[in-house]
């Protein structure tokens, strides 16, 4: 097997986290990363509707399927998660 696939990569830290996620949703929004903030609330701080949420948790769950083996956001989770902060966390607690 090739030696790239057992690459161990150590685990994020919460700025790393927020920074993947502030990265993503600056492209799906088309907005400069420096707007987006951990406090921000989707919908109310940056216009983001139900559709650029589910683009987020599939980029998220593409990015870190690679670091964390099955790394999935699930559908129902979506509606729980209101701001980038509670983005964060739940990327940190599944990790």
């Amino acid at each position: 097997m090739p030696a790239e696939t057992h690459v161990e990569r150590s685990p994020l830290d919460r700025q790393q986290v927020f920074d993947l996620i502030r990265d993503r949703l600056s492209d799906i929004l088309e907005v400069e990363p420096s707007t987006i903030n951990e406090g921000d609330s989707f919908t109310d701080d940056l216009d983001a509707d139900s559709l650029a949420l589910i683009e987020l948790a599939e980029a998220l769950e593409e990015e870190l399927g690679e670091r964390s083996v099955g790394f999935r956001i699930e559908d129902e989770d979506l509606e729980d998660i209101k701001t980038v902060r509670d983005a964060v966390d739940y990327v940190l607690a599944r990790l």
